[in-house]
């Protein structure tokens, strides 16, 4: 996907106030440095049986925006579901809460962001909602909407 390749700082320069960029300052975690596409959303605290089922599903190339409340203390991604997304075609996974299994999600081509990470593991009991409009760092995420991220941040449509 060509998109992908697009620097936000040049994209913001070129679109300004069409964007919205996050002030939150995430890790750049995945393998892939650059990655963008269609927004996908999951609410979910400490939780992540929802994370894990939606990207064992097509991505289709969207960006799975998963809004962990914040929270360190488990994490929503692992190594075995980072590799399900690559399987399934997904652009990438930004999570406002922690993962696990850094050294092998930073080798598989995936994008992913990230506040942190915690070897604990998160609870399976598949609280959460899907596709449902987010709002971390009063930036507003909408099912559909396009996404950019680099190392330099996040932006998206408004």
């Amino acid at each position: 996907m060509a998109a992908s390749a697009v620097n936000t700082a040049d994209l913001y320069d070129e679109r300004g106030e069409e964007l919205d960029s996050v002030a939150l300052q995430f890790q750049s975690l995945g393998g892939k440095t650059h990655f963008s596409g269609p927004v996908r959303t999951i609410r979910c605290f400490e939780d992540n049986a929802l994370v894990k089922s939606t990207l064992a599903t097509p991505g289709d190339g969207a960006v799975l925006v998963v809004d962990g409340a914040g929270s360190l203390r488990t994490a929503l991604m692992g190594d075995l579901i980072a590799a399900s997304a690559v399987a399934n075609g997904w652009a990438g996974v930004v999570i406002n809460g922690a993962i696990r299994d850094r050294t092998a999600i930073a080798g598989l081509p995936l994008g992913v962001k990230a506040l942190g990470s915690n070897p604990r593991k998160s609870a399976k009991a598949g609280a959460g909602e899907s596709d449902v409009e987010l709002e971390i760092d009063r930036v507003i995420f909408r099912p559909g909407a396009m996404i950019w991220c680099d190392p330099d941040g996040i932006l998206v449509e408004r």
